[in-house]
């Protein structure tokens, strides 16, 4: 179940992120906030691949 919403988070904050990233939300492609959300979908991506062994 906490690897699911864990997943979940990962998908959103990288849509978000691409979505600020091609300027379709301008307000999120100002400054390094955008990369918050890239950083937090790696750090859900590399826990769910580790802890799966």
């Amino acid at each position: 179940m906490i690897r699911s919403i864990l997943w979940l988070i990962a998908v959103i904050c990288i849509v978000v992120w691409m979505l600020g990233f091609f300027g379709f939300i301008a307000g999120l492609a100002i400054g390094s906030f955008i990369h918050i959300f890239l950083v937090i979908a790696v750090i859900v991506i590399l826990y769910n691949v580790i802890a799966r062994k």
